[in-house]
């Protein structure tokens, strides 16, 4: 992100470097330096989930769950839902075998087998049995990129945008709503329906859930098997004794650090010296029109701002990241039956559309990578989208190109 300190600058590499690094289970494992894997887990490393364009971004087109089934030496079973095709994918049960919600997250691994966990043995989740009652639900990673902007936002320019063209809203049959938490009472923005407060908590609970490494905000292992658990809880902590000021931080706090200071993604800018160049900045530029005309601008809202930062890279900027931060009811044909927070079954977070044109899948569960059976999955009974869409069906064959060249180039 520009305007960096020198410091902050140290600080964001640092975190960087701790989020490409491949955790092991006791970090004595060649080329696996981290510690506290397991003992479920859903990939290694953070960058190998988000490394789509960059390290930071989403889902890579080849998924790197495939090779960790048995690497070390892991008897793991690749689940049917996993293709080396993409996209990573993280499990969900919907309902508990006696029938009440769930809702967390089952992970796809297990470290039984691997060289570095002798001794323990636990299996896998049962996922067929699951996906035969129609128990499964799926998500895909985030992007993180201009993380730390989203997270400057105050809740009164949410709460502003939320107020704001409410005639427009209406009339296309669209509400929305903030999900906050639970006991400041503050607005959540993170995640598939803006689950997570802060990058902080964000950073925590990734670490615990996806890779399985307990730390300062989630300190229990999330199966405490005996015979599994080979460290001290929590095994990512502040390193109090470092001599190194960076390395005084946890892992959590440099990935914190990290998704706080990684630039938003930049929009594609044609050469406008080009006869080519100028015929696309005239699409992306007719693309941006329908874009508005069509709705699609009245939860995708093209900007927000920051409120006064500690942080001056932070302070008081425009924040072009096309999402109001609501969750809105998108019906049954995108609902996952899911609660979190305030956010119902079928509601999910305005995603943030910069960045789209480099995204390889599209959606809460990646199940498409054509961005106009994307657009047309908003619109099922009872979503807030429907009428929106049901305008981008009416637009003629130029005006959706347009508007996919518009939306292919944030």
């Amino acid at each position: 992100m520009p305007g960096l300190s020198s410091f902050e600058l140290e600080y964001f590499e640092a975190g960087a470097q701790t989020f490409a690094e491949v955790d092991s289970v006791g970090g004595a494992t060649q080329g696996e330096p981290g510690s506290g894997l397991g003992p479920r887990f859903n990939l290694n490393s953070c960058a190998g989930c988000h490394a789509q364009p960059a390290t930071g971004g989403t889902s890579p087109r080849v998924n790197p769950q495939v090779t960790m089934a048995n690497l070390d030496g892991a008897i793991n079973q690749v689940p049917f839902f996993v293709k080396a095709t993409g996209p990573v994918k993280e499990v969900r049960f919907v309902r508990n075998p006696d029938g009440s919600p769930d809702g967390g997250v089952h992970d796809v691994f297990t470290i039984t087998g691997r060289s570095d966990a002798p001794g323990c043995t636990i299996a896998q989740p049962v996922f067929d049995a699951a996906a035969a009652q129609n128990n499964l639900i799926f998500r895909i990673p985030t992007p993180l990129f201009g993380a730390g902007l989203i997270e400057a936002i105050p809740d009164k320019v949410i709460m502003a945008n939320k107020m704001a063209n409410q005639q427009a809203k209406r009339a296309l049959g669209i509400a929305g709503h903030e999900n906050r938490e639970a006991n400041a009472g503050t607005i959540a923005r993170f995640g598939w329906k803006a689950q997570n407060k802060s990058l902080m908590l964000f950073a925590g609970e990734a670490y615990n859930v996806e890779v399985g490494v307990s730390n300062e905000l989630f300190q229990t292992e999330r199966d405490e098997t005996n015979g599994c658990v080979y460290t001290g809880i929590p095994e990512d902590h502040t390193n109090f004794d470092s001599t190194s000021t960076v390395d005084v931080l946890s892992d959590i706090q440099k990935f914190t650090v990290f998704m706080r200071f990684l630039a938003p993604p930049a929009p594609y800018q044609p050469d406008a010296s080009t006869a080519a160049g100028q015929a696309q900045l005239s699409a992306i530029q007719s693309g941006r029109a329908v874009f508005q005309q069509t709705g699609c601008a009245l939860c995708h809202t093209p900007s927000l701002k920051t409120g006064p930062s500690a942080t001056a890279a932070l302070n008081d900027k425009r924040v072009d990241l096309f999402s109001d931060l609501l969750v809105h009811d998108m019906g049954p044909g995108l609902a996952d039956n899911i609660v979190q927070g305030t956010a119902q079954g079928r509601e999910f977070r305005t995603a943030p559309l910069w960045g789209l044109g480099q995204r390889i899948f599209f959606l809460h569960d990646g199940r498409t990578s054509d961005l106009v059976q994307a657009i047309k999955a908003h619109a099922s009974p009872g979503s807030e989208a429907t009428a929106v869409i049901a305008r981008f069906d009416r637009l003629s064959n130029g005006q959706k190109q347009a508007l996919l060249a518009f939306l292919r180039s944030l």
